[in-house]
């Protein structure tokens, strides 16, 4: 049997290499005229190639698998069982919002993840109900990608991971902390359980992309470039997670780097766990 440490390490590893792929396998050129140049700057895509390839393999497997797989579960799954395991699946991931509501100094938020998770967990049996929201404790998403935006990190040029999708350098640094500081993987690799990971994720792709079927569905229909529409998608989703939900010209967002194509509002994502092929838009 691998050594817990060695599998870690190995997983981590093949997570880099494939940022690295991506990354290496195509450059676009910089264009020589200054205005088109200073557009190629803000847009901040400099291996659109390798990234167009990417997500139009991640639209592949979206299509042959998680969208008819979320379509059935949809389908044939009662409202208020699907609800439930949305609520289990975001009570799950409590911890890793906690520690980084900590990294941020976000002393007010860290209370309410904490009782959240203590509420959710105990009288919303395991997180199935989410009785913290009816007393009034709001729900947030924290991600060490965001903790790294507050410290100043820039989140460098944009990128399109497989199966995990729209990226950047610091974001993906922050989806490996978060994997290896969450303690459901942390049991799952040190017992030899990876299959609970796995089973994990895989619930939570489901889940998110049934949920917003109609909305990528209709995204997609409306967008005349469905890969520009959700690099904007993506910045303009991590922009406000950034800033908590706060206007741009009460708070800026630390690290990000020029202005984003503008996208709907409605469509910005309500958590930041890694999820397959798909954007989640909030639901508020």
């Amino acid at each position: 049997m691998t050594p817990p440490v060695l599998r870690a390490l190995r997983q981590a590893a093949a997570i880099f290499i494939l940022v690295a792929g991506t990354t290496l396998a195509g450059c676009a050129t910089a264009p020589s005229d200054p205005e088109a140049r200073a557009e190629y700057q803000r847009i901040n895509d400099p291996f659109e190639p390798a990234n167009r390839f990417v997500f139009a393999l991640n639209r592949a497997i979206d299509a042959a698998i998680v969208k008819p797989l979320a379509a059935l579960y949809r389908e044939f799954t009662p409202k208020v069982l699907q609800e439930a395991i949305g609520n289990i699946l975001a009570n799950l991931r409590s911890p890793v919002v906690l520690a980084n509501d900590v990294l941020q100094g976000e002393g007010k938020r860290a209370g309410h993840t904490l009782a959240r998770f203590v509420v959710n967990s105990t009288v919303g049996l395991g997180g199935a109900v989410d009785v913290a929201s009816e007393m009034g404790i709001p729900r947030h998403a924290e991600d060490f990608g965001q903790t790294l935006a507050v410290w100043g990190v820039p989140e460098g040029p944009y990128l399109v991971l497989p199966i995990f999708g729209p990226s950047n350098p610091r974001d993906t640094v922050g989806l490996v902390a978060d994997f290896f500081t969450d303690p459901i993987n942390w049991y799952a690799v040190n017992t030899g359980q990876e299959f609970i990971t796995y089973s994990r994720a895989g619930a939570t792709g489901i889940d998110v992309r049934a949920r917003h079927m109609k909305e990528l569905d209709d995204l997609e229909r409306t967008s005349l470039d469905y890969y520009a529409a959700i690099r904007s998608l993506y910045r303009e989703r991590r922009a406000d997670e950034i800033r908590n939900g706060q206007k741009a010209s009460d708070m800026p967002a630390p690290g990000l780097s020029g202005s984003s194509e503008p996208v709907p509002g409605a469509l910005i994502a309500e958590t930041s766990a890694p999820i397959p092929l798909a954007i989640e838009p909030k639901n508020d």
